[in-house]
């Protein structure tokens, strides 16, 4: 975008600090208006969302919801088939038709036609009329796409776990930094008040000294695609562009198990359930513990079950302790009796879930948190708040270095695992892994030519 140029963020935002600083809630003038009291569509957010199979598809309704914002663009490599959640059908022309015929029903004419599809993220990055993008690719394909978008100036929502190494991760986080880009990562239990509450208690002392910390995570490698019986070798469908899906992970026979939803059961693209769930627990974990930009000093008593298929290779059982300098333990685990965090400390506990949480004693559950103590940043609404830092430039609840710190400690696990190894000592400051050069080389990962970060 040209510097000097007022883009529809510009003009929300000095709108939204004008009132502010005249003492009113934030108004937009009725000539930004439509008829319904609405932002006109030239008013609003552009938004393009670049992945529209599982999670992307699912996004894109929120963003709908939300008036200030004009999906204007949908990029998927695939053009449309069955193989996502459920054995669903997804890809570029369902998102296309979804938005199209979300707009037309709020026209009289009942017809809408303003949604461009894409199969190459990069012809969505060149428009300069995109304010801001969503991430929702297979996690290979996250870094690359990030990077560019920042250097595009474009703010971005990237779905979770943030990164496919900690390399990509560390890169990612720089590059938004230094491109002054609003970045919300698609964690959104930090936008659950019941994760919030727990670790507001935990930082407020309500159990003492914190010694322990438990994740609870799902196992094994769950069929979503329904297309577990199809690992060997087929034909690649018309309409999907495989070379770009596999893009820079190493060249590979197509299969339907491969791709789409069931990509995360394979190490070329993901880090299975330790990373899929990775950006959800371990990332509250760490909120609760304060460490949301640091992290361990060691791994320990790392285990992990692989057993042998003919494609998929994550591990479906897994344990691991991520050690920290203050001696505190966080187990991360899918044998743990309970899912979600359950912080310990020497006065007593704190457990939270999705929608829920608990504690070891009603005087810590009621606890009332006093004016003058921690408060945690507030959101009730993952997509919201991302468009409300759009418009604010203010940091979202959960921006790109807390996404990459949470993540490198399941990636961490990973590298244990699958080494074999019963201690690895990290370096958090400078991030690096000590005294063991065959660890070290799995930070990072080659990229098949011409890709490269």
């Amino acid at each position: 975008m040209n510097d000097n140029k007022l883009t529809r963020r510009d003009f929300m935002g000095k709108t939204a600090v004008a009132a502010a600083v005249a003492g009113f809630p934030s108004i937009i003038p009725a000539s930004a208006l439509g008829k319904d009291g609405k932002p006109a569509p030239s008013n609003r957010i552009t938004l393009a969302v670049i992945g529209t199979g599982n999670q992307g598809l699912n996004d894109l309704g929120d963003f709908l919801r939300d008036d200030r914002v004009q999906v204007v663009a949908v990029c998927d490599v695939n053009r449309e088939s069955a193989g996502y959640w459920n054995g669903g059908v997804a890809g570029r022309e369902p998102a296309r038709r979804r938005v199209e015929e979300h707009y037309a029903s709020q026209k009289a004419s009942g017809a809408y036609k303003g949604c461009a599809a894409y199969e190459d993220f990069r012809e969505v990055l060149a428009r300069k009329d995109i304010d801001a993008v969503e991430i929702a690719t297979p996690d290979h394909w996250h870094a690359i796409p990030v990077v560019m978008a920042a250097r595009a100036k474009k703010d971005i929502y990237c779905q979770k776990p943030l990164s496919l190494t900690i390399a990509e991760g560390r890169a990612m986080s720089d590059a938004v930094k230094k491109n002054k880009v609003i970045f919300q990562t698609g964690s959104q239990q930090r936008s659950d008040r019941n994760f919030r509450r727990a670790a507001e208690l935990v930082r407020n002392g309500r159990i003492g000294k914190l010694h322990t910390v438990r994740c609870g995570l799902p196992g094994g490698r769950p069929d979503f695609g329904k297309t577990g019986d199809r690992k060997q070798p087929e034909p690649v469908p018309e309409g999907f562009n495989y070379d770009l899906w596999l893009g820079p992970a190493p060249e590979a026979p197509y299969a339907p198990a491969r791709t789409h939803v069931n990509f995360r059961w394979i190490y070329d693209y993901s880090g299975g359930q330790v990373t899929d769930w990775g950006g959800h627990h371990p990332d509250c974990a760490q909120w609760g513990m304060g460490t949301d930009y640091t992290g361990p000093v060691e791994i320990r008593n790392a285990k992990g079950v692989f057993p042998p298929d003919p494609l998929w290779n994550t591990a479906t059982d897994y344990y691991f302790e991520a050690i920290y300098a203050n001696g505190v333990k966080m187990i991360i685990s899918n044998k743990e009796p309970r899912g979600g965090v359950t912080w310990e400390g020497s006065d007593g506990w704190v457990w939270a879930d999705r929608g829920r949480h608990d504690a070891s004693s009603k005087e810590i559950l009621n606890s009332e948190i006093g004016p003058n103590e921690i408060h945690l940043y507030e959101s009730n609404n993952h997509f919201r708040n991302f468009i409300d830092g759009v418009i604010s430039r203010k940091e979202p609840v959960a921006p790109v270095e807390v996404a990459h710190r949470s993540i490198t400690v399941c990636h961490l696990g990973n590298i244990a695992m699958r080494l074999g190894k019963s201690s690895l000592k990290w370096d958090p400051a400078k991030e690096r892994i000590i005294g063991d050069a065959e660890a070290s080389k799995m930070l990072s990962r080659p990229y098949r030519k011409p890709w490269r970060l």
